[in-house]
């Protein structure tokens, strides 16, 4: 990529010369795209689902938000597939032998970087850092990123270089704020104007300065269009350019990268098996499927989500629900249905059959939990509980109540089919299952508006993906506390949209967000995903993996589950490159945890067409990353759309 910078200035001068208040990203955008288009320039593509709405990763609507703003943001660490901390502008990780984290557990100090630029040339610091936090939890700005540094009391800029940040109580979660896709840190310079009740519709949003290794150029058409970033301190990235292209429909996607090979990376693939393995076919790229902590799930609402209260509000703890706020009809639901024949027939190898919510990493799960389809067990259950089936309709009911439940799923191919077998599931146990299916965008809505909202939950069971994206999941975990219940006084934006509560799961979560020791507050998530299971808060389906498309024409993409997709988008290079235009990757800091390894073997399955990598862990630890043909993922989600940042697909 020698070429670079002289090229894209060359390009692009014509728009880098205009004044920032003049420059308008839709019509810059128009001939951005038709001088690419005649240029020959290296240009990266990316293909998603949905459009990004915003560059500013705090003020996310969804994952395609975060995958836009990583590609220009960064924060201090993030994770790798395994777990392992990794500095990103921070010089090195915390530990109480390097200073970084003090032993009573109440701070944390970073060292950053030094000689760092944001891509205007201004340097980057720890004012930068202190800023971002002043941002994010200033209540007026309503960041989406809010939880993870609400434990923090203040941040302290102890030099350029160094940064202090104190908690209120001792936290074992010290290393949430900062870091994954929820730690971009913002340009203090830039954004120290605009943090008024306006703030999400400032121009700063769309026109971002980053320290990445790509910076921000145009609009046009939903094709967002970046440029290499001639401040990136690993000097020039493998592509003049990179264009994100939105709204792109799953099939359409991965035909263009898998079979068609005019892109290069399409993110969110939800595919039937059949169209998997006809897509496989094409020879342009292959999919990758990277297991972490998501977990496809069936959500059973504890509310009757068709009584109205005194103040217009359905799905109220005021009203129960007629049948599911019996713990052993819940039992009987969960009793009936097949989850080994979904994980089978539907997902193939992009899915794991689970009975845990808190399904990775592997400390956090109770391998005593045990789960048996048994629609024997599930008519017992009913039977004892009253429910049968008076007038010989099919349908079971007790008291002129009939078990009839609306289903409620944003639309994709997976979800129907999953919809359609967990309906004749039911039916055989007399329970009558109506399908409604919902657009993703009002699905996953934030809006207080939107009543086919996931936090609304106007049905009686819904359908989606969700899990910690991190690897510390006391904020994934605190989902089902009862203060987190969504409802019309908060205007439905808490996550608990299930409206469980249980003051002994509450206890348990108090305990392992003030507790030090890992080994005693692993022991208090696995308490915490017991209670979860043994009462049917929620009925996990599969563990899903993280499943990218990615062309034959690429190389060096690393996934992880714990950040988003385009997290090290500035190793991504063609695969014919000459060899001696590749940085070297910087030795890791001796003070880092361990990589851990896996031992991997190659299998082939006839049925599916797959080609499979199966990881043998060598340490419970660690993630497993698959090179698939066929996979479906996580639709979004969104970890939040929000139930939390982002996280819920």
């Amino acid at each position: 990529m020698k070429r670079s910078f002289l090229f894209v200035a060359l390009l692009l001068g014509a728009l880098w010369g205009l004044p920032s208040c003049t420059s308008n990203p839709e019509t810059d955008g128009e001939l951005v795209s038709e001088q690419v288009n005649n240029s020959g320039a290296d240009v990266l593509r990316l293909l998603y689902s949905r459009t990004p709405t915003t560059l500013n990763p705090h003020l996310a609507n969804g994952f395609q938000d975060f995958e836009a703003a990583r590609i220009v943001y960064e924060p201090l660490a993030t994770y790798e597939a395994g777990g392992r901390m990794v500095p990103v502008l921070a010089a090195l990780i915390p530990t109480p032998e390097n200073g970084g984290l003090s032993e009573d557990g109440r701070s944390v100090t970073w060292k950053l970087k030094p000689n760092v630029r944001w891509s205007d040339g201004q340097p980057f610091t720890a004012e930068d850092v202190a800023f971002t936090y002043e941002f994010v939890s200033n209540p007026r700005v309503a960041a989406v990123t809010e939880k993870y540094y609400e434990a923090i009391e203040k941040v302290e800029v102890i030099d350029p270089l160094t940064v202090k940040i104190t908690f209120e109580e001792p936290n074992p979660s010290w290393a949430l704020p900062f870091t994954g896709q929820n730690g971009m840190i913002l340009p203090k310079h830039i954004f120290s104007k605009v943090q008024g009740p306006n703030v999400r519709q400032a121009t700063e949003n769309y026109q971002p300065v980053g320290t990445g290794p790509y910076r921000f150029i145009a609009i046009a058409n939903d094709l967002w269009t970046f440029a290499a970033n001639e401040q990136f301190r690993e000097g020039p990235p493998p592509f003049d350019l990179v264009e994100l292209e939105g709204g792109i429909t799953p099939y359409v996607a991965a035909r263009r990268v898998l079979r068609d090979g005019d892109a290069d990376f399409v993110h969110n693939l939800q595919l039937t098996i059949e169209d998997r393995v006809e897509l496989a076919k094409g020879g342009a790229g292959e999919v990758v499927a990277t297991f972490g902590s998501y977990v496809e799930r069936i959500m059973l609402n504890l509310t009757d989500p068709n009584k109205v209260t005194k103040d217009g509000e359905r799905s109220s703890l005021e009203n129960p629900h007629p049948f599911l706020s019996d713990l052993n009809v819940r039992k009987a639901v969960d009793f009936a249905i097949d989850r080994e024949e979904i994980a089978n027939r539907i997902y193939g190898n992009a899915g794991q059959l689970t009975n845990q919510l808190l399904s990775y990493p592997a400390e956090y799960i109770n391998r005593a939990l045990t789960h048996q389809y048994d629609p024997a067990q599930a008519n017992a259950l009913l039977d004892a509980a009253g429910w049968k089936d008076s007038n010989n309709n099919g349908i079971r009911d007790k008291d002129g109540v009939e078990m009839r439940m609306v289903f409620q799923t944003p639309i994709n191919p997976v979800r129907q089919r999953t919809q359609e077998m967990v309906k004749e599931d039911l039916r055989a146990i007399g329970i009558e299952v109506d399908i409604r299916r919902v657009i993703a965008d009002d699905f996953f809505s934030a809006d207080p508006a939107q009543t086919r909202s996931i936090n609304h939950f106007y049905a009686d069971m819904q359908e989606y993906n969700a899990g910690s994206d991190t690897p510390d999941p006391a904020i994934y975990m605190s989902w089902w506390l009862c203060d987190e219940i969504a409802s019309f006084e908060n205007k439905w934006q808490k996550p608990n949209n299930a409206r469980y509560c249980n003051e002994e799961y509450d206890k348990l979560w108090e305990q392992a967000s003030k507790e030090l020791d890992p080994e005693k507050r692993a022991a208090l998530f696995q308490k915490m995903n017991t209670i979860l299971v043994e009462d049917v808060a929620v009925i996990p389906l599969v563990r899903r993996a993280v499943t990218n498309g990615i062309s034959d024409r690429i190389t060096g993409v690393d996934p992880t589950p714990w950040d988003a997709s385009t997290w090290d988008i500035g190793t991504w290079k063609l695969a014919n490159a000459p060899e001696e235009t590749v940085e070297e990757t910087p030795e890791a800091n001796p003070l880092e945890v361990n990589v851990q390894e896996t031992e991997s073997a190659e299998i082939e399955s006839a049925e599916t067409g797959i080609t499979e990598t199966e990881s043998k862990e060598v340490e419970a630890t660690e993630a497993e990353t698959t090179e698939v043909e066929n996979t479906e993922t996580t639709d979004e989600t969104e970890a939040s759309e929000d139930v939390s940042p982002d996280t819920n697909q």
